[in-house]
């Protein structure tokens, strides 16, 4: 009989990716049944997951009954949770405790999140700013604490970044700015099509993984590196811009433009 894994989030890039890659693999799709877990079972996205096989339900995350319907029977659960979906940590976190609650009645054996690091602790302070970092991190230490058997994947810098970052002048050529020199190193990650390939790797590797870190990147990128691709690929001329963090902070909405500068000065001195 085939074990459940429960995919939350599962129309969106990360929890969209380990679907398609468990239904992809030939061991793994045969040891579970996928249920995916959205808001709205209608949509087209969800669906398209109905039309391949998985059991499509709905579930609120802000709701302790819902998830736990959810996740009810499931041996493993893939829990990613979305700050910006409201901006608002504590929202977020209580999601996260949720489906931890959740896991732990359900006598779930393997509870895989997608966490980050506590930016304001690893720096003793210094980038106090960066909430979308420590309230998944928070979660974390909750997940821990219920004794529920977990491991924790760690998304890097999403690749699909680029797609707004990279601005493209009147001659043509193509700029990038940071608040951080050339030389940083970005752990660059294609979530849509990445996060599976980790995800399937922690569930074959279960015991190897339990209680630890896997990093989610493709390779440690300078922006030197990124422009350098980019310009080989495309054969269009880039410019590097490190501007002040002033004037970064005034490139953005002013609700989240302290938040995405520690973000950046985080990356260059972690």
């Amino acid at each position: 009989m085939s074990k459940l894994i429960t995919v939350l989030g599962s129309t969106g890039n990360q929890g969209g990716s380990v679907i398609k890659h468990l239904l992809a693999d030939a061991t793994l799709s045969k040891e579970f049944k996928i249920r995916g877990v959205t808001r709205d079972t209608s949509k087209p996205a969800a669906q398209a997951l109905a039309n391949q096989g998985v059991e499509v339900v709905s579930a609120d995350m802000n709701s302790k009954s819902s998830v736990a319907k959810a996740i009810e029977g499931s041996h493993t659960v893939f829990l990613v949770t979305n700050y910006w979906e409201t901006g608002k940590p504590e929202v977020e976190i209580t999601q996260g405790q949720n489906v931890a609650d959740a896991a732990k009645d359900a006598v779930v054996s393997h509870l895989i999140f997608s966490s980050l690091l506590n930016v304001t602790e690893t720096t003793g302070g210094r980038l106090s700013h960066v909430p979308h970092f420590d309230g998944k991190n928070e979660i974390e230490r909750y997940i821990r604490g219920t004794g529920v058997p977990c491991s924790f994947v760690l998304p890097g810098y999403f690749m699909s970044n680029y797609l707004q970052m990279l601005r493209k002048g009147d001659d043509g050529a193509f700029t990038l700015a940071y608040p951080v020199s050339n030389k940083a190193k970005f752990p660059l990650f294609d979530a849509a099509e990445d996060t599976g390939k980790f995800v399937k790797a922690v569930i074959k590797n279960r015991e190897k993984v339990l209680g630890h870190h896997v990093l989610e990147a493709t390779d440690y990128y300078t922006p030197e590196r990124i422009l350098a691709e980019f310009e080989e690929v495309t054969g269009k001329k880039t410019h590097y811009a490190q501007v002040p963090a002033e004037q970064y902070r005034g490139f953005l909405p002013p609700a989240m433009a302290e938040e995405m500068l520690e973000n950046h000065l985080f990356v260059e001195d972690p």
